[in-house]
């Protein structure tokens, strides 16, 4: 058949067979799920066997009026699911090549497929003596391909035979290595990563809005194999969590960004975003989950009635939403992932925040009680996300062990319970499986934290890396005396409390628990004293007071269980803490000595003014507002109005007339609020993301911070089961 010859009715190539009149393709005779601009773009193709097929004839007739973007990453996707239906490879193809920057060539052997008239009748008749001899060649024909047919089933019973023997006793094959690939490699960090339904595209939130990290994250979308991305927000947020929807056409995501926090909905090709609903406190990490009906989003809020987040579903035809069925010893939930049958929701559960036990739980979704199938412990850091295989018998789980200071990916068979740690996946954030089960994707941190000085007298001089090292540290503080600077780091292997002279040297280590991690150390106002918290692993966490010249800590005991991120009043009597879940934090006080301690406000971080008479804390709700309440009377108010949200509730400093502080919409920067003048200032900016806490030294030259070396990237697993 030429080119220009008259196109059959089908079109066949392989075990497929092809309509492109009504727009069906078939294997077998079975109809396959292939629709719209992918089975367009086939039959551009298969009726130009052998041709190029040019990307501007295909923008031309399938995405008239597109922009380029759309169009690319359009293309892209239909070619990747039609390769995926046809079982086909994009660097060995069998039925369609790509012509780089060009097009695309259908190489397939096209034949036609006439319709074949019924035996014994003729299909058309003119005269009787002509139909006789149709009939009787017919039935000469028939009693032919009879014969045939018999060789062909003996032939195929002996073949069938060779099969079995030979899958029989075939040496078995070694298991495939499963390798992970970079699937992004940008500036700046990439998070969250989320499928498409078949499997060739993966959403996810970046922060490369130029220069990366300086506004937020935003939503892109990017085809396997392919480097085109394409934007779907431009309204950088603090954080954004996608879902894609089981039809492939929309992408469901939560938004962390103020008063615009909530749920959202955009098109998965690009268009206006729309807002579903509010919510009151999310979990950034925590991802939403799109049921395989499509009729429900599941998500994570605290309901206005408690205080403990909880599993909730919001209805996508009425946008009603409803409470998950609740397990009275889950105290917080998180990760809802619908199984790929729609049957069963499964959840991660906090058990115990002493001891930091968790557990996952299944809920049927036609009703019935939540089901514990497995119960597990982390160092001191939450689990982050969970995803369904796809025979629905595991799930894969991004923990810390007990005994290790790193994230791992481990596979979790929910008829036993049983974890076992996948040979991969060090360091692995937010799993994602394809719906088919054949990828897998997660984030991976590559980096590292390190202490950087400042000089605030010439703020565009070169920072300095204060303590090198290739292990993290972080939390540095000036000593009040000008001394010293306190800081945690694992470099002894566990994280422990370090001190250094002002200028990095003379390092000498403070704590030696070895079985614990320590780390939020603060100075006495006499500079003699760190305050700092420490857990041992599958224990509460405790409070601890060192002497800079016994270096012997010494436990705090008080009546509040699970005491973190110690502060000193201005006089040394009192020692602030916070203690509680993530979404009930409460600034307490108790004697520096220890004793009861007496519950002062609702917020994270703490810290007494200079003079006493105000304490200053952050209340976070992925970002965090600065308050300020008088210690000599009752309430409290914002510091100033106006005042930006702060990219992280550890992120400020206090001096004698003002804050430094990290603004949530410009992370990558420190600016400065003057008590006085009650102005705001860009101090200095930097290419990479803040860590914990700042420090600026008693006589305001210098400012101390950590920051993260290296970035979030996406990792890819093809062939995963």
């Amino acid at each position: 058949m030429t080119e220009d010859s008259q196109v059959p009715p089908s079109l066949r190539f392989g075990l497929f067979e092809l309509s492109p009149e009504s727009g069906e393709l078939r294997k077998n005779g079975v109809r396959l799920k292939l629709s719209g601009q992918a089975i367009q773009v086939l039959v551009m193709l298969a009726e130009h066997p052998k041709r190029l097929v040019s990307r501007e004839e295909l923008q031309q007739k399938l995405w008239p009026g597109d922009s380029y973007g759309d169009f690319e990453h359009g293309l892209n996707a239909a070619v990747n699911r039609l390769r995926e239906t046809l079982g086909d490879s994009a660097t060995e193809p069998e039925y369609i090549e790509t012509v780089p920057r060009r097009g695309y060539r259908f190489i397939g052997m096209i034949t036609g497929h006439p319709p074949v008239p019924t035996i014994g009748e003729p299909s058309e008749i003119t005269h009787p003596d002509t139909a006789a001899v149709a009939l009787t060649e017919d039935t000469g024909a028939y009693q032919n391909w009879l014969k045939i047919g018999v060789w062909i089933l003996v032939g195929a019973a002996c073949a069938v035979t060779a099969i079995f023997s030979y899958l029989r006793f075939r040496p078995s094959e070694e298991p495939a290595v499963l390798n992970p690939v970079p699937f992004t490699a940008y500036q700046g960090t990439e998070i969250m990563p989320t499928f498409s339904p078949d499997g060739s595209q993966i959403a996810f939130a970046w922060d490369g809005d130029p220069p990366p990290g300086s506004k937020g994250f935003d939503l892109y979308v990017k085809v396997i194999g392919s480097e085109n991305l394409l934007r779907l927000t431009h309204d950088p947020s603090e954080w954004i969590s996608p879902a894609w929807s089981p039809d492939g056409t929309q992408i469901a995501f939560q938004r962390i960004a103020g008063p615009n926090t909530g749920m959202y909905i955009v098109p998965a090709l690009g268009g206006p975003e729309r807002k579903l609903r509010s919510i009151r406190k999310p979990v950034g990490s925590s991802a939403p989950g799109w049921s395989p009906n499509g009729k429900s989003i599941a998500f994570v809020d605290v309901l206005p009635s408690a205080e403990d987040f909880s599993i909730n579903r919001l209805f996508t035809e009425t946008l009603a939403s409803k409470q998950l069925s609740h397990a009275a010893e889950c105290s917080n939930e998180l990760f809802p992932a619908f199984s790929h049958s729609g049957e069963l929701l499964a959840y991660v559960c906090l058990l115990n925040a002493g001891t930091m036990e968790f557990g996952i739980y299944l809920v049927p979704l036609s009703g019935g009680s939540p089901r514990q199938v497995v119960r597990f412990t982390t160092g001191w850091e939450w689990p982050e996300g969970i995803a369904w295989t796809a025979d629905d018998k595991k799930l894969i789980l991004s923990r810390t062990r007990l005994s290790e200071a790193s994230r791992e990916l481990d596979d979790v068979t929910l008829a036993d319970g049983s974890l076992r740690k996948l040979p991969f996946g060090q360091g692995g954030l937010w799993p994602a499986i394809s719906a088919k089960g054949d990828k897998l994707a997660y984030v991976t941190n590559s980096g590292r934290s390190d202490i950087w000085r400042k000089d605030l007298l010439h703020p565009d001089a070169a920072a300095v890396k204060l303590i090198p090292s290739t292990h993290d540290q972080t939390s540095a503080q000036y000593s009040p005396d000008g001394k010293h600077i306190i800081f945690a780091s694992n470099r002894g292997g566990t994280w422990e409390i370090w001190m250094s002279d002002t200028d990095g040297t003379h390092l000498v280590q403070m704590s030696d628990f070895k079985d614990s991690a320590s780390g939020s150390p603060h100075w006495s106002p006499d500079s003699q004293k760190v305050a700092f918290d420490s857990m041992k692993f599958g224990h509460p966490t405790e409070l601890y007071v060192v002497d800079i010249s016994e270096r012997m800590p010494r436990k705090v005991i008080t009546n509040i269980r699970n005491p973190v991120v110690p502060s000193w009043s201005h006089d040394g009597k009192w020692i602030y803490f916070r203690a509680g879940l993530p979404d009930n934090l409460k600034v307490y006080r108790c004697p520096a000595a220890g004793g009861d301690a007496v519950e002062i406000a609702m917020g994270d971080s703490a810290m007494e003014s200079i003079d006493g008479d105000t304490l200053y804390f952050t209340r976070s709700e992925g970002s965090a507002e600065l308050y300020s309440m008088s210690l000599k009377q009752p309430g409290t108010k914002p510091v100033l109005e106006g005042m930006p949200r702060l990219s992280s509730w550890n992120q400020w400093a206090m001096v004698t007339r003002g804050i430094y502080f990290v603004p949530a919409d410009a992370p990558r920067s420190i600016h400065y609020l003057d008590f006085t003048s009650k102005q705001i200032r860009q101090v200095f900016q930097t290419e990479k993301n803040f860590e914990l806490y700042l420090s600026v030294s008693p006589d305001g030259r210098w400012i101390i911070y950590s920051q993260l070396e290296g970035q979030g990237d996406i990792m890819l697993v093809e062939h995963f089961r």
